[in-house]
């Protein structure tokens, strides 16, 4: 019984932690999770034929004048489909790019996908954002936005859009954090909150939970992913067997006291 309850205790204070506001940079320390990019080659991802590559330990995709993207296309994780999930990684993005994080989608033909994404762009206008298919741009940076049951939409300011569009660093290495738990989305950037999005609605299901990472059609662009680390209930799992004893339950549970499942 003892045991049970350190390997509950272990789970759990692995994915509890304390929610933050927009603007104020979160817990950098807490554990990243499993690297599904081995920075090597592509090794678990696919994607269409001539557009994903690994330049520099970063997955890459580049358009030209010479070679135009007319369509969008998706390098597709193969490991599985998380619906409650982190997402860890770092992006670096070209001036014209526009790019995202596919997240519970499913796969439609030639390497496209419908769903959630965490939304980005080069110019910055659309850092931060959750972007769907379907119903377009969701949540903007600085949001927090809740759809009802019946489909109705409520928005609580979080943060100036501009002054958290501070934290990110124009054409260089920035850092993305996804945060995908029950009907709840958050986006982070460089460990800063940017918005937050809750579905109830009918047309929170896509049919699958994909991740996926988008090439997008416009001018001549370049997208890099890297340092890609995947949080799950069962990873965290298989790690706390191996750590639970140093764990003591009624110190976790207390932990966990006034805090939001992340």
């Amino acid at each position: 019984m003892q045991y049970f309850l350190t390997m509950v205790c272990a789970v759990s204070c692995a994915f509890y932690m304390t929610a933050p506001v927009a603007g104020q940079a979160a817990d950098a320390t807490v554990e990243q999770g499993v690297r599904i990019f081995n920075g090597k080659d592509l090794e678990g991802w696919a994607g269409k034929e001539g557009w994903w590559y690994v330049e520099d330990g970063a997955i890459t995709s580049e358009s030209t004048a010479q070679k135009p993207c007319i369509k969008c296309n998706y390098l597709i994780w193969q490991g599985g489909e998380p619906y409650d999930f982190e997402l860890n990684l770092d992006f670096k993005l070209s001036s014209q790019g526009n790019s995202g994080v596919q997240l519970r989608s499913r796969r439609v033909g030639d390497w496209d996908t419908f769903g959630y994404q965490a939304d980005m762009s080069g110019d910055g206008k659309l850092i931060g954002f959750v972007y769907h298919h379907k119903r377009g741009l969701i949540a903007g940076r600085g949001e927090d936005v809740t759809i009802n049951a019946d489909g109705t939409r409520s928005v609580r300011k979080l943060g100036d859009p501009q002054e958290l569009l501070k934290t990110y660093r124009f054409a260089e290495w920035n850092h993305y954090r996804i945060v995908c738990q029950e009907p709840r989305i958050q986006l982070f950037i460089n460990n800063t909150l940017m918005c937050r999005f809750e579905d109830n609605s009918p047309e929170s299901s896509s049919g699958g939970n994909i991740i996926a990472l988008q090439m997008h059609p416009g001018p001549p662009m370049k997208v890099q992913f890297k340092n890609i680390f995947l949080k799950t209930a069962e990873n965290v799992a298989q790690r706390s067997r191996l750590s639970a004893p140093a764990c003591q339950a009624d110190r976790c549970y207390a932990q966990a006291g006034n805090q939001t499942v992340f």
